[in-house]
């Protein structure tokens, strides 16, 4: 007969196998996919924290991704004329009288060329135009439609190629479901973007599933504007209202959250126009830019019912890469910090 193990051995093996089992459950720990689910209304900067993320961890964007900004780009300059011209109406802001012929001729474009975008330059130095912009909280047009329109003769050259930049501010509605998938630091992150407009909501149940961070994006420089789809809703009052029934809802309830109050940079410049507590009469302070900041921030806080649940909060420039890199920098330490507490070595 052989020998019998030891028993000081054996209770050293079973020790080793204990240690081995629990590095392992450790490093599936770490590896874990972190699964974001990126929220918020129609045109809040959604998409373009995804674009960042492509450019930050994901290669940037390839030659097809650039063709489909292309043709974008040049048909958002048509319809941007085409909505100023239609505001100006509305609006009772004539046109100079030598534009007229000219106004009436660009309606009836619907394809770009060189030619289209010299007469759209014309229209866009029109004075009645640059006014009826300053007016864009009156009617719906895009908040980079001024960059593209001041960028019109490189957007019309024969060797036009969109940069990042142009890319950032080019704005293509998000229909459906679109999801990213990288690695940062051997850890695989996936970050899901839905449609933002009241249409698209009702996909986002089916994206609830295993979600580690809800990131609600909301557009600071919307507090004096309309709802595209229900010209009688304020904006930052919908923003406010669908981020306090995603937040209470049952399948997010224990979920952290971080908050990107996003379009600070424009924010910052419409105060000086637009007076704040004539759009939010409850505010009953000066038109001061971080007093604001404070009481939106809290008028989105307060009325979360979990108050144990962590709500991180981030004032952003989504089209600024190093704003979003701090978000993205400060959202690994926590997933870091939470995965370490996870496994018992806080």
């Amino acid at each position: 007969m052989g020998n019998k193990p030891n028993k000081k051995v054996l209770n050293e093996h079973s020790k080793n196998q204990k240690i081995e089992q629990q590095i392992k459950e450790e490093e599936e720990m770490f590896q874990k996919e972190v699964k974001l689910l990126l929220l918020g209304t129609g045109e809040s900067g959604k998409t373009t924290f995804i674009k960042q993320i492509q450019i930050l961890y994901n290669e940037g964007f390839n030659d097809s991704d650039r063709l489909l900004y292309f043709g974008a780009i040049r048909a958002n300059i048509i319809v941007h004329i085409k909505t100023l011209l239609k505001a100006s109406k509305d609006l009772g802001i004539p046109i100079k009288p030598e534009n007229e012929v000219l106004a009436t001729e660009f309606l009836e474009f619907d394809e770009f060329t060189k030619e289209v975008g010299q007469k759209a330059k014309i229209l866009w130095s029109d004075p009645a135009l640059k006014s009826v912009y300053e007016l864009r909280n009156e009617f719906y047009v895009p908040d980079t439609t001024d960059y593209f329109l001041d960028n019109v003769d490189r957007v019309s050259a024969d060797d036009f190629v969109p940069k990042e930049r142009d890319i950032l501010n080019c704005r293509i509605p998000t229909t459906g479901v679109k999801s990213i998938s990288f690695m940062v630091n051997q850890i695989p992150w996936k970050v899901v973007d839905v449609g933002g407009q009241r249409s698209e909501r009702r996909k986002w149940i089916h994206q609830f599933s295993g979600v580690s961070f809800l990131i609600f994006v909301i557009a600071m420089s919307e507090y004096d504007q309309q709802l595209f789809e229900d010209r009688t809703k304020n904006r930052m009052q919908e923003s406010m209202e669908l981020f306090h029934s995603t937040a209470n809802n049952k399948f997010f309830r224990s979920t952290h959250c971080i908050l990107l109050f996003n379009k600070i940079d424009l924010f910052q410049q419409k105060l000086s126009k637009s007076e704040f507590s004539l759009h939010f009469p409850d505010y009953s302070g000066v038109n001061n830019v971080e007093e604001i900041m404070e009481f939106i921030k809290n008028k989105f806080i307060q009325p979360v019912e979990n108050k144990e649940r962590k709500i991180y909060c981030h004032f952003t420039c989504a089209t600024n890469t190093q704003d979003i890199q701090k978000v993205f920098n400060s959202l690994q330490t926590i997933v870091f910090e939470q995965r370490m507490n996870d496994t018992g070595v806080f």
